[in-house]
């Protein structure tokens, strides 16, 4: 079963930008689909992006046009790039790794978008 662990997490200004990454090891990772969740104090856990095997991608609403999620499988590496933050972008960032009944979830990281 694969094993997630994110970074790249932090205190940054509104309008700024940061660099999650999501690496994982135990497994064939290629295989699995990957997504970016968030939860806010006193919210649900809420799907922010997510990329296929094959590279296919989607984005919630919110994000569209300000975040990227990529991957590298040479790296064992799914990314979510978040440009234009807002304060409103504040949660604890997770990665979750499916491959059909299998799943894992990382330990999350923090991102504070405040001046």
């Amino acid at each position: 079963q694969v094993q997630l662990v994110e970074s790249g997490g932090g205190l940054v200004q509104p309008g700024g930008s940061l660099r999650l990454s999501c690496a994982a090891s135990g497994t064939i990772f290629s295989n699995y689909a990957v997504g970016w969740y968030r939860q806010a104090p006193g919210k649900q856990r809420e799907l922010v992006a997510s990329i296929t095997s094959g590279g296919s991608t989607h984005y919630a609403d919110s994000v569209k046009g300000r975040f990227t999620i990529s991957r590298d499988n040479t790296k064992n590496t799914v990314y979510l790039q978040m440009n234009g933050l807002k304060p409103e972008d504040t949660a604890v960032y997770y990665c979750k790794g499916w491959f059909g009944p299998l799943y894992s979830w990382g330990q999350g990281t923090q991102v504070t978008v405040s001046s």
